[in-house]
């Protein structure tokens, strides 16, 4: 007979995972101070050298935002969780919501929206452009929302969507404007404040270099006077914001046990964006990703998006007639130790994502990529 209690413990080997060379749209990799962050003692979750770090972080993030709301927390969860709080905390059931779609990732803002009720309108673009401000204007003259949501990052086609003149029309009409800053916090401007975003999450796994699971938030001022006026509790207990807030702010009031190590790793990360500098890192992941465009046009191969809103942080480039997409990423990450993705949704077999994100963003990377592209494609 077998054992009842299952598999013997040396039925499972100890861990043995290479350090791959991460240049997919995420997990980017994480720098060594950061892994050492993680693996720092643990305290309580209410301890007082926790609760100085969770002060910490908070201000941290609102360098990184470039905002000074008060509501600026790393949500546990990783950035979709982040998503989904900002469109729970913002949404009641009959709120009227647009929601821009040029990518996967308004598809999932529209979907979440509908989930919790809301009365949604989507405009669309083909994957790889973006809106225009007469577009947004349009549909919102057509049908006054509530919230307007748009992705500034489109992870799944690497295209920067421009926010400025958007925030004002949708202000204009006493809107909210909740941004998904998912592939662009700490790699490209977001400016909160500046921009007059009303709710703006993100992720850490890209451009801040940490780990995933947690899912960075701000709230400003017009989104704050919504949460506090609802008619109704925000549906998801977990990310309801009005709860929440009361762990991270003065009252410290219990609500879930923080992952201490991940935000232990988030604070790493974030002292090496403030010692690098907001703009010195814009102007770093903007070198880096010109570089790489600029080898693989050399390579003859075509990028998706037009330079004028290619975002440097997330590169797709469309897979060359007759070549197998698959093989050549498989190729890369078993010959070369190097990982990207391929297209989602629509894009899905058309394109590569190529991301040069935080620690990723590097000239020695580029060239290694582009030199192992060279040799998969163009070798007899």
């Amino acid at each position: 007979m077998g054992n009842p209690a299952g598999p013997q413990p040396t039925s499972y080997p100890a861990l043995d995972i290479p350090e791959r060379i991460l240049l997919g749209p995420g997990p980017s990799m994480v720098h060594p101070r950061v892994l050492q962050a993680m693996s720092t003692p643990l305290v309580g979750h209410l301890d007082p050298k926790f609760i100085e770090i969770m002060d910490r972080i908070q201000g941290l993030l609102r360098y990184a935002f470039q905002t000074g709301n008060p509501l600026t927390i790393p949500v546990s969860g990783t950035g979709s969780a982040a998503m989904e709080a900002a469109i729970a905390n913002m949404v009641e059931p009959g709120d009227s919501v647009l929601v821009c779609i040029n990518g996967y990732f308004g598809l999932r803002l529209a979907e979440m929206a509908r989930r919790y009720g809301a009365d949604v309108l989507t405009i669309t673009r083909p994957w790889g452009e973006v809106f225009t401000v007469a577009e947004v204007q349009q549909a919102m003259q057509a049908h006054p929302p509530k919230v307007v949501a748009i992705v500034q990052a489109e992870t799944s086609t690497g295209a920067q969507q421009p926010l400025d003149e958007i925030a004002r029309v949708v202000h204009a009409r006493s809107a909210i404007l909740i941004v998904d800053a998912v592939t662009s916090l700490g790699g490209v401007p977001v400016r909160v404040d500046e921009v007059g975003i009303d709710v703006c999450y993100s992720g850490t796994q890209k451009c801040l270099g940490c780990p995933p699971g947690l899912g960075p938030i701000t709230v400003g001022p017009r989104a704050e006077e919504i949460l506090s006026t609802r008619s109704r509790p925000v549906a998801n207990w977990y990310l309801d914001l009005t709860i929440v807030q009361k762990y991270w702010g003065k009252e410290r009031t219990y609500h879930h046990t923080a992952p201490i190590s991940s935000n232990f790793a988030l604070y790493e990360g974030l002292r090496i964006v403030a010692e690098e500098g907001l703009e010195a890192r814009w102007a770093r992941h903007r070198r880096n990703a010109e570089r790489l465009w600029t080898g693989l046009e050399a390579l003859d191969l075509t990028l998706h998006v037009p330079l004028s809103h290619r975002l440097p942080t997330l590169t797709t480039v469309r897979v060359p007639e007759g070549v197998d997409e698959a093989q050549v990423r498989r190729a890369l990450l078993e010959d070369f130790n190097i990982e990207i993705a391929g297209g989602l949704g629509e894009l899905k077999g058309k394109v590569w994502r190529i991301g040069l994100m935080g620690h990723s963003s590097t000239p020695e990377n580029v060239d290694l990529l582009l030199n192992a592209l060279d040799r998969i494609l163009h070798s007899p």
